[in-house]
């Protein structure tokens, strides 16, 4: 009796179980893949691409005031013995922060990065 208990339930979780478990696998392989659009995936993209776009605006005036310690040492007119990685990491650190202020408020990409830029002074 056990067994044929047993049959009824595997076939019942078979049947009913299957639908649920193929959308939770697919739903999982579209999130490895990159391609699995949730309720909040609009939003987050658009902000996201938004504060991109605004740090790439801002990646050579960073470069130029805050070099990263490799190109401060090859560069003519910096001191070779100052470790300028914390200044550079402390800027990006407060240019994010402003940036992602300005978005939040509305700010335009441009107008963030604008944000970003005077929060540090370039």
């Amino acid at each position: 009796m056990s067994i044929i208990r047993w049959l009824l339930a595997r076939t019942t979780q078979f049947f009913l179980g299957s639908a649920h478990e193929r959308k939770s696998d697919g739903i999982a392989k579209e999130k490895e893949e990159g391609t699995f659009e949730g309720a909040s995936a609009p939003k987050a993209r658009t902000f996201e691409d938004n504060y991109a776009a605004a740090a790439r605006l801002l990646r050579t005036r960073i470069d130029r005031r805050f070099p990263d310690a490799y190109y401060a040492r090859l560069s003519p007119g910096r001191n070779s013995a100052y470790d300028y990685g914390q200044d550079r990491a402390l800027a990006i650190d407060t240019i994010s922060v402003a940036i992602a202020m300005a978005l939040r408020n509305g700010a335009t990409v441009q107008q963030a990065a604008e944000a970003g830029a005077e929060s540090v002074g370039i």
